[in-house]
């Protein structure tokens, strides 16, 4: 693994939020409107928050819609898949508001 990759993916996991966002994102992919309820944070420090998860190429994205939903990506660097390991899923990201379909899908 590269170290500028390994740096990448220590300072992204190094932060509190980020944390719990990949808590929430450990049960699947989530609506970015749930982030904003779950970090009690404002939409742009989630966003920045996502941006650094994503440039590690520990997250990805989708669009649905205006929104966009996050999932982790599948094949993980043995560190992410390490740290991942040790983080409890939370099971609070369910898009219940009206901004996408439920289950977050473009066919439902």
């Amino acid at each position: 693994m590269e170290n500028t990759l390994i740096e990448k993916q220590l300072k992204a996991a190094a932060d509190l939020n980020r944390i719990k966002l990949l808590a929430c994102m450990k049960n699947g992919e989530v609506c970015v409107c749930d982030f904003v309820d779950v970090l009690g944070i404002s939409q742009p420090a989630v966003s920045q928050h996502l941006r650094k998860l994503k440039e590690a190429g520990i997250i990805t994205e989708r669009k649905v819609g205006t929104w966009k939903h996050y999932r982790l990506v599948e094949d993980q660097t043995p560190l992410m898949k390490g740290i991942l390991e040790q983080i409890q899923p939370l099971n609070v990201c369910n898009c219940v508001t009206d901004c996408c379909p439920v289950g977050g899908t473009d066919s439902e």
